[in-house]
């Protein structure tokens, strides 16, 4: 596949990182079966993400915009098409070097924060760094500090607010320092305040550290803080602004 952010084509096998935060999806096709019956989910869909960009997928519930994200993201491999990252081929390399890519070079945000409930603030975002064999505490700290936790490092999951946990999962997202964040309605269990001051959050970190953001949305009033909004329907990208 031709990587169309560089002209040059993408790279068959990791073996290493990708070169940066560019993301480009080429005639992407997912479907499931029910039976005989084939339900289309997405359907021919390209994309190409520059690095640094912050991106929003929009689109009503059933759209298709979480199945991208997660074919983006690497977390489902499509049924047709490539994506690339950085000039990799992600589904092409093998499966170690895929899980290596999503562990240090990319990041995740979920809508139900996904944090370990028996762990500590510091210890859940810690966890992808002692994941890849690196165990750093400080840059856990140093996170927590950043999203506004500093005083809540011991705090378990359950003593936390919806807000301060989502806080927390920004915080783990970004401790393997990716290049590529990818937040699935992160704001989705969070009041419209809190879910607008995550978001900010979200957005002001990703461009301080210059990482490309990729975020699924229903709420068309936070898409407008992005640099780009791509509408989602019946599985095709119908609109870009």
């Amino acid at each position: 596949m031709a990587n169309a952010l560089s002209g040059s084509p993408a790279k068959k096998s990791g073996r290493g990182l990708p070169s940066d935060g560019s993301l480009v999806a080429k005639d992407v096709i997912q479907f499931f079966k029910i039976g005989k019956t084939r339900i289309n989910v997405l359907n021919g869909v390209n994309v190409n993400v520059p690095a640094g960009e912050r991106l929003f997928l929009c689109g009503a519930s059933g759209a298709g915009k979480t199945t991208l994200l997660y074919v983006l993201a690497g977390l489902e491999r499509p049924a047709l098409g490539q994506v690339s990252v950085g000039g990799i081929s992600m589904y092409d390399a093998r499966s170690a070097e895929q899980a290596r890519i999503r562990n240090v070079f990319l990041g995740y945000v979920f809508q139900h924060f996904n944090l370990l409930p028996e762990l500590t603030a510091i210890e859940n975002v810690a966890l992808p760094s002692q994941i890849a064999g690196k165990l750093d505490r400080d840059r856990a700290a140093e996170l927590l500090r950043k999203v506004g936790l500093g005083h809540r490092l011991q705090h378990l999951p359950a003593e936390l607010s919806g807000g301060e946990q989502q806080r927390v999962a920004i915080a783990r997202a970004l401790t393997n320092e990716p290049q590529i964040l990818f937040a699935d309605e992160p704001t989705g269990n969070l009041d419209p305040t809190t879910g607008a001051e995550v978001m900010e959050l979200l957005l002001n970190v990703a461009a301080e550290a210059g990482k490309t953001l990729v975020v699924v949305t229903h709420d068309q009033r936070l898409a407008q803080m992005g640099d780009r909004c791509l509408t989602i329907h019946d599985g095709s990208i119908v609109d870009s602004d």
